[in-house]
């Protein structure tokens, strides 16, 4: 049945909610001393909004000209992306991580008329390059320089600009608005890539519109929720986010700093929270890391609880009851263990939400364990980020869930994703022959990820399309579901890379995690040591072979990992190995640390 989209545009939808719920909190900033949010109610975003869309309709923003934003994700991105919109603009999204090079491409690629910087550093990115297109600088914080090439104001004086605007005609906003359907363009946002220069995906308002509602549909957001979100708003899984708040009026804390995550889940204390696999790793090997380094009884303990929590959970998969027996224990294990999880979450959580790249199942099972369920979800830059989800009350660890809304979804001959319905972008940005490669003959977007639907359609993900790798002896492996299966045995480890193309035998790169090995490392022959000599003894090696072996026990022969090289460091965005949403870019990873593979493969081993 098709999916009831009740508005034309985001700015609709955005105007639409002011009117309805004007005193209700929408977003928040985090407040200078980080004791807790500093909240705006609807009303007030809206008038923030508009005059910035004055502001920017004075500056000659027509309907669906791009306007750039390169900043952090921010009270003043959600400010300025709805100012965008309500002039009629299309959002182009810069990571602030990206390199100038890139950054100046994207600007330049889209056709910016205007571009928010967040910063003078970053407005700098641009400086020196041919940007015909480009006539604004505005700043969300810093001076503007009177002397830049391209002329720079600040967010306050654009705001200042747009309110007199109004003042002068009141009804701006709202024929600007009138004028913009679900079939103009809402947004660019250029793909990070895992190889090669960014594409520009065009994405339409009626798009967004239906990521907003099918989010409702599915019990994923509710307006009685808080929702704090730090992810980048320069990435598709944000900007959905942004969308499913606005239509159901979701109060949503919004602060960027991913050091301060943790810290500050305990105060602004969230019902909502998504992120990337990474996020909730890096939370698993904290809690696991920590109750094996007390060791004795407090280890024991905590075994005894994953395992009863592990059990309540193989039985509620199965879709049986729970045993009167195990929920007593269960019980107890909530209080010994799980707790003090919860606690540091914030105490509050009702969803997690996993996207952009795998989880492991082992990590979702381990969450669910600690009564701290993750629906883990799918869909890409070119479908607006949420296509497949698992609802709340129907969670089924190893998959993406079930198709959101109305969208349709078919199995390639060869197991590939394709995927047809109103989220899917309008094509890549001047790029026709690559638009018409990414679609089938009658529409359905090729997704590049290998995956299966089960009877009740809930969609299993196997691995990248491309990603898959071949060994000489002919046997195809799937790195991602191995590299998962490592992080959750071993609790210190950062990233794992499956290497093994065209070669003889697979081998595997790890970066340990910096805090994790740190604890490790306490009370022995390594501690206070730094991160590079941790990682480069002959202690640190032993330990990962260790669990490469307890992970080769778990894989088929042709699977198997040979040798292993611990790396010097982490991998990094900087160093071209990571994207700006935290997926491993293979070719970098491989290229950056060729003598480690090269070394894992001197001499011969059988051929599998």
């Amino acid at each position: 049945m098709a999916l009831d989209v009740p508005y034309r545009s985001i700015p609709d939808m955005f105007l639409k909610r002011v009117a309805a719920t004007p005193d209700n909190h929408a977003f928040a900033h985090p407040a200078p001393d980080d004791s807790g949010p500093i909240w705006l109610t609807w009303e007030q975003v809206g008038h923030r909004a508009k005059a910035v869309a004055a502001g920017l309709h004075g500056l000659g923003v027509g309907q669906e000209d791009p306007v750039a934003i390169l900043a952090n994700t921010r009270l003043d991105w959600v400010i300025a992306d709805f100012g965008i919109m309500c002039a009629g603009g299309a959002t182009t999204t810069v990571y602030p991580t990206t390199e100038p090079e890139e950054a100046a491409y994207i600007v330049a690629d889209s056709g910016s008329r205007v571009l928010f910087a967040e910063n003078p550093a970053q407005a700098a990115k641009i400086a020196g390059t041919e940007l015909p297109a480009l006539t604004h600088v505005v700043l969300f914080d810093g001076a503007a320089d009177p002397a830049a090439a391209v002329p720079q104001l600040t967010l306050a004086e654009l705001e200042e600009q747009g309110t007199r605007a109004l003042a002068a005609e009141p009804g701006l906003i709202e024929r600007l608005v009138a004028g913009i359907g679900p079939d103009h363009l809402a947004t660019l946002i250029y793909t990070s890539g895992t190889t090669g220069r960014p594409k520009g995906v065009e994405l339409l308002h009626g798009g967004w519109c239906w990521e907003g509602v099918a989010q409702d549909d599915v019990g994923l957001l509710r307006d009685d929720d808080l929702q704090y979100l730090w992810l980048p708003l320069s990435h598709s899984f944000g900007k959905t986010l942004l969308c499913g708040a606005t239509h159901v009026g979701l109060p949503t804390y919004v602060d960027g700093r991913v050091e301060k995550l943790v810290d500050l889940l305990g105060v602004i204390r969230p019902t909502l929270m998504c992120g990337a696999p990474r996020v909730f790793e890096k939370i698993y090997n904290k809690v696991v890391t920590t109750a094996l380094a007390g060791g004795g009884a407090k280890a024991k303990i905590f075994a005894w609880g994953v395992g009863v929590g592990q059990a309540r959970v193989a039985i509620e998969q199965a879709g049986r009851p729970v045993p009167a027996g195990l929920r007593l224990k269960y019980a107890l294990a909530e209080k010994l263990v799980f707790s003090k999880l919860q606690a540091r979450l914030g105490g509050r959580i009702r969803v997690l939400v996993s996207g952009a790249a795998p989880l492991s199942k082992e990590i979702a099972s381990f969450f669910a364990a600690a009564n701290l369920p993750i629906s883990e979800g799918y869909g890409l830059t070119e479908t607006s980020a949420g296509n497949f989800v698992n609802p709340p009350a129907g969670l089924r660890i190893g998959t993406v869930g079930r198709a959101m809304g109305d969208l349709e979804c078919r199995i390639d001959t060869d197991g590939e994703i394709l995927v047809r319905g109103r989220p899917v972008m309008r094509g890549y940005h001047n790029l026709p022959e690559d638009t018409a490669a990414a679609f089938t003959d009658d529409g359905f977007f090729r997704t590049g990820d290998i995956g299966s639907l089960d009877e009740d359609g809930y969609l299993r993900i196997t691995d990248r399309k491309k990603d898959l790798v071949k060994t000489s002896g002919g046997k195809y492996i799937a790195p991602s579901h191995i590299e998962g299966m490592f992080k959750a045995l071993c609790p210190y480890t950062s990233q794992a890379i499956v290497i093994g193309q065209a070669r003889n035998y697979c081998t595997m790169l790890v970066s340990l995690d910096p805090d994790a090995i740190a604890g490790w490392a306490a009370g022995g022959p390594l501690e206070g040591r730094g991160y590079a000599e941790i990682v480069a003894s002959d202690e640190a090696r032993l330990m990962v072979e260790e669990y490469v072996a307890q992970l080769n026990a778990k894989l088929n022969r042709w699977e198997t990992i040979k040798k292993v090289a611990v790396l010097p460091r982490d991998l990094t965005i900087e160093h071209g190995e990571m994207t700006p949403s935290l997926k491993i870019k293979r070719r970098g990873v491989e290229g950056n640390f060729a003598a480690e593979i090269e070394k894992m493969y001197a001499g011969t081993l059988a051929e599998l």
